[in-house]
């Protein structure tokens, strides 16, 4: 991606809808960032037990736990968006012009971030206690 690309994605003032774009593309990439390390290390369980045990370790870890919580916030919002943009592209075509689609990332913003709550408050809770709060 050139410089000139960068910097119009950084000073793009698309409002909402270019803030559910980026959020997509950022989520989208940490879930496949997810995949491929999980791959690479289950693949380990075969090769090289000790190692899978060093990596089970690391991720019980409090830093590991709570990208978990944002893994998971991830995949929710991922899904959903993906959702809202293929009943968009499927059934709404010719509504994606005026407020809709402004409303529309909205309303998944708040579906994601409610179907989120309740798996980051039982996962926000097992990092206190593994902190010892």
């Amino acid at each position: 991606m050139s410089v000139r690309a960068m910097t119009n994605l950084i000073t793009y003032r698309g409002g909402v809808s270019q803030l559910s774009y980026v959020l997509h593309r950022v989520t989208g990439l940490g879930v496949l960032l997810f995949l491929t390390i999980h791959v690479v290390d289950t693949s380990t369980v075969f090769f090289f037990p000790s190692l899978y045990a060093d990596a089970i370790a690391i991720y019980r870890s409090v830093p590991f736990m709570i990208g978990e919580i944002f893994l998971v916030f991830s995949v929710i919002y991922h899904g959903v968006n993906g959702a809202r943009i293929a009943v968009f592209d499927l059934f709404l075509v010719n509504r994606w012009e005026g407020r809709t689609p402004d409303n529309s990332v909205i309303w998944t913003m708040a579906i994601s971030i409610l179907l989120w709550l309740p798996a980051a408050f039982i996962m926000g809770r097992n990092v206190l206690e593994k902190l010892g709060v």
